[in-house]
């Protein structure tokens, strides 16, 4: 297989709608690297197995476009934002090293605001 092929077997696309928890949040890091954070808040089917309601995921952008349009969104707004799940791996500032996953932005558009 070349370097350039992709398997047609393994797929990581992540496509959420939902809604904003709070307004996106920039955040350079100290590579000078900046990015942009934020929570999709999404309904989950009903479960006998669980209680639970909605998931709370949390997603991030590197992109310049799709950070154009996150900066702009308000807590509320229905959102849709595609991308990959990744598993990102950092230290902070008190030591250690911690892994993440969230979702890597690729696009991000607004479907509605938010009433009020």
């Amino acid at each position: 297989m070349e370097a350039q092929e992709t398997r047609t077997d393994e797929l990581n696309e992540v496509t959420l709608v939902g809604r904003l928890s709070q307004p996106a949040e920039e955040q350079v890091l100290p590579s000078g690297s900046a990015l942009w954070k934020f929570r999709v808040i999404v309904g989950r089917p009903p479960s006998p197995a669980s209680r639970v309601t909605v998931d709370a995921l949390d997603c991030v952008v590197w992109a310049k476009r799709p950070a154009r349009s996150v900066a702009g969104w308000r807590t509320g707004d229905l959102v849709e934002v595609k991308g990959s799940l990744r598993r990102r791996f950092f230290s902070p500032s008190g030591g250690g090293r911690v892994s993440r996953c969230e979702v890597e932005v690729a696009t991000a558009r607004l479907i509605r605001r938010a009433d009020g």
